[in-house]
């Protein structure tokens, strides 16, 4: 028996945007989490139905089948998958740098003073970590 993790399931865009609605409702059914997609005008249900299957198989979610209407919940939290898919980004795009990944961000969509007085907290938080 291998000790090896297997890795978890990277969510696609349209997948991504499905788990945010879960994240911020907690289990619901397909027609709720279609209908409180922002692409959902443009996007049939039938495509959120086999988006969400689809997530079922990969295991980015969890299928209720006891009610009529099956109801689905996000396997993994919103801050773990995010920090893992940031830890992938920083390590292929950037060479494991988290500042050239910041710089990079911050550069292309400055934040707003709250998100970079948010941004300078932490900085002043890691840096008197390091003095220690």
């Amino acid at each position: 028996m291998s000790s090896r993790r297997r890795p978890q399931p990277r969510p696609t865009g349209a997948q991504l945007e499905i788990l945010e609605v879960l994240w911020q409702r907690g289990p619901a059914t397909v027609r709720a989490v279609h209908e409180a997609l922002p692409s959902a005008k443009t996007r049939r249900y039938t495509t959120t139905l086999k988006l969400m299957q689809v997530m079922a198989e990969k295991g980015l979610v969890r299928r209720n089948e006891s009610t009529r209407s099956h109801v689905y919940e996000a396997t993994t939290g919103e801050r773990a998958l995010k920090d893992a898919l940031v830890g992938e980004l920083v390590d292929k795009a950037f060479g494991g740098s988290a500042a050239r990944l910041a710089m990079s961000a911050l550069s292309k969509k400055p934040g707003s003073k709250a998100e970079l007085d948010e941004v300078r907290r932490l900085l002043d938080a890691l840096e008197g970590r390091k003095q220690r």
